[in-house]
């Protein structure tokens, strides 16, 4: 039973690990770039959704579109205002700067929100999952997540190739100067990445929030950890990714099951560590080719 529940536990934690390593996928292919400020987006999209749901008293579908909008706003800003005007001038400052940004909004959405933990109802986290009449520990929660997961990869995966939008995003990716002679927004283009990676980590935070408090904090080791998996997965692979998120995630859950929780951090970061030294480029990753 403690298998199952580990296994269980791992998969709808790691899918949304992936979930918000594609966002720093899609903006990398995009633009060069990666939002580091993406463990804000996980905490604002659980923040807001709590704020609209629970404070102001709105339906949950209207106070997730709502949170989500929001999330979409500050990737923009991020991209304008902490990305943009130093990748212009080919300085990698937006390293810090998107740092930076993260830690503001932690803070800010700290002296508003609230320093105390708060907890997000949701009908999906009620009685326990019974197997033979023994709980497992799941909720129905944990079943939906890796679906939900899942299937945002695979739309994405779609969407980049079907739509207009999409082979657009990969048209910038692939070669921006092409994409600019023929007529495609590169700006435009880039700037709704970081709208549709911020979405990501919104929705991730959203779907995690009734499993763990939300607080002004929690997304931080969260964002930390999907950046690993991002690498991990090679950055450049969506598939990749969402098969690394998902084996760092059950991988995680094994380890608090069978050795306590006061490992999870050393154990898993040690196997991120290993597992890069003999696959540099990710387990799914290609080695980018240098013209000589």
């Amino acid at each position: 039973m403690q298998l199952i529940s580990a296994l269980i536990t791992g998969l709808s934690l790691g899918s949304m690990y992936g979930v918000v390593a594609l966002g720093f996928t899609m903006t990398y292919a995009v633009s060069g770039t990666v939002n580091f400020a993406q463990g804000s987006s996980v905490m604002l999209g659980a923040v807001l959704c709590f704020a609209f749901s629970q404070s102001a008293g709105l339906p949950m579908w209207l106070a997730v579109l709502l949170a989500l909008a929001v999330c979409a706003a500050y990737g923009m800003a991020v991209e304008a205002l902490a990305v943009r005007p130093f990748a212009s001038r080919g300085s990698n400052a937006w390293l810090m700067s998107t740092v930076a940004l993260g830690i503001v909004l932690d803070n800010l959405v700290m002296h508003t929100f609230g320093k105390e933990p708060r907890s997000l109802p949701s009908p999906l986290v009620g009685r326990q999952i019974e197997l033979g009449g023994v709980g497992l520990g799941v909720y129905a929660l944990h079943l939906v997540i890796p679906a939900i997961g899942l299937a945002m990869a695979a739309a994405l995966h779609v969407v980049s190739r079907r739509t207009r939008w999409g082979k657009a995003l990969l048209a910038v990716a692939q070669n921006r100067d092409a994409a600019r002679l023929m007529g495609i927004p590169i700006r435009r283009t880039i700037t709704a990445s970081f709208a549709l990676s911020t979405c990501f980590a919104g929705i991730a935070g959203i779907l995690i929030a009734p499993l763990f408090n939300v607080s002004a904090e929690m997304g931080t080791l969260f964002g930390i950890k999907a950046f690993a998996v991002a690498i991990l997965g090679g950055i450049g692979s969506a598939w990749g990714v969402m098969v690394a998120g998902l084996l760092f995630g059950v991988a995680e859950a094994l380890i608090v099951t069978y050795i306590g929780s006061g490992y999870t951090q050393i154990i898993t970061f040690g196997l991120v560590i290993v597992l890069l030294a003999m696959r540099p480029d990710g387990l799914l990753g290609q080695a980018g080719v240098r013209k000589v």
